[in-house]
């Protein structure tokens, strides 16, 4: 196992002994937001280490892939509370980004994303609430996914909102992550194809000229030109997907943790600090403006995705920012990403990010957004898809 600062625990062999699961021979780390029996879990910090008691049973995903033969080898870093993109701890560290030294590895789930991405575990688990699971896997070159809303159980998962809250997985293959999803998701309506990819002109916009250039030159070889139909999504280049986000979100994230925050004076990072002050202020009266918007949008994109089509997004505005990259920088960013990351997060749908684009030699994610609980199809879909463009090469 590599030593990437990756992990926070490591040389475990929790395992269940199976011999006919579905994963047996299979190698996996969970995010330290997971519980695992007679393990205490930090959250990426260490006054909700020093607060909180041992967990008493596995988290039930962490249980399902034990059952299924996978063997849990540890447990890896997150941001503070998971209220972060960069994965930077300035407790525990920040775990190297494998595909490139001195750029963050994204965060959350930025250990498990690492992992994956030095093969010290052949798949990992994260929580994608924010893009938590697609912004790392697009920054270290690896596979990601997030599923349909609920789609999963949280049980024995530490939330941060859990309005928007999923588990997601980490592989290096399109084949290992449909694995996951056979043995994690519920049965699921299923096809095999989806007849329309739809690309949206205020995200080509957005993310910097190659990117966009880079990301229709992938897009096209991986689902074939006479598919893509360019469209519209928003009125304000995204601007209303972020802020109604940010605005459930952040209300949410100070129901779930103000009270602990004010009871236990936790030590953050100065950003992270920053964030839980800002959601403290938002008032409960414009939840309800914000949850009829989310509802216009839900209804809007189930619609745009029926009859089997999809969107397709990159998965960043741009590759992973420089480690030591300037604050103000990084805040822009930051706001950009989001304004990618709140499409999936407002309407509830799976994301699969691949890392198919690569920028000057650093990875960027392509992403396609399916509709809900089709997240087989999504999986299978992407699965297919690249065995085909690999072919073709």
């Amino acid at each position: 196992m590599q030593h990437s600062g990756a992990f926070i625990e490591s040389g475990w062999n929790l395992t269940e002994h199976s011999q006919d699961g579905s994963l047996r021979n299979l190698r996996f780390a969970v995010k330290d937001v997971f519980h695992i029996r007679d393990h205490h879990v930090s959250a990426g910090n260490p006054d909700w280490l020093a607060t909180h008691e041992a967990a008493n049973a596995h988290a039930s995903v962490v249980q399902k892939l034990l059952h299924e033969g996978a063997t849990l080898v540890g447990v890896t870093v997150t941001d503070e509370l998971m209220f972060s993109l960069n994965g930077v701890n300035v407790h525990y560290g920040t775990p190297v980004n494998p595909a490139a030294n001195d750029h963050i590895p994204g965060g959350s789930s930025s250990g498990s994303a690492v992992a994956v991405a030095n093969s010290s575990v052949d798949f990992a688990l994260g929580t994608d609430t924010a893009g938590s699971v697609r912004i790392p896997a697009s920054y270290c070159g690896v596979y990601g996914f997030r599923p349909t809303h609920n789609a999963i159980s949280l049980e024995g998962v530490i939330p941060l909102a859990s309005r928007f809250d999923t588990v997601g997985w980490f592989a290096r293959s399109a084949v290992l992550l449909e694995k996951l999803g056979s043995a994690l998701l519920p049965e699921q309506e299923n096809t095999m194809t989806f007849s329309t990819v739809y690309v949206p002109e205020e995200v080509l916009e957005l993310v910097q000229p190659h990117i966009a250039e880079h990301f229709l030159s992938e897009l096209k070889t991986l689902v074939g030109e006479e598919k893509l139909v360019y469209t519209s999504i928003s009125d304000d280049k995204l601007d209303t997907y972020m802020n109604t986000f940010r605005t459930l979100q952040g209300y949410q994230i100070w129901q779930t943790h103000g009270e602990w925050i004010e009871s236990n004076k936790p030590t953050f990072a100065e950003d992270i600090a920053v964030r839980f002050r800002w959601t403290s202020t938002l008032p409960a009266d414009g939840q309800e403006q914000a949850e009829r918007t989310a509802k216009v949008i839900k209804e809007k994109m189930a619609d745009l995705l029926k009859d089997d089509c999809l969107l397709a997004i990159p998965t960043s505005p741009d590759v992973a920012p420089h480690i030591h990259a300037d604050a103000a920088l990084l805040e822009t960013h930051r706001t950009n990403t989001f304004k990618l990351t709140a499409i999936s997060g407002l309407t509830e749908t799976p994301q699969l990010t691949l890392p198919l684009m690569d920028v000057e030699g650093l990875p960027i994610g392509l992403s396609l957004i399916a509709g809900k609980h089709m997240d087989r199809a999504l999986l299978q879909f992407a699965r297919r898809a690249v065995a085909k463009s690999a072919m073709s090469l």
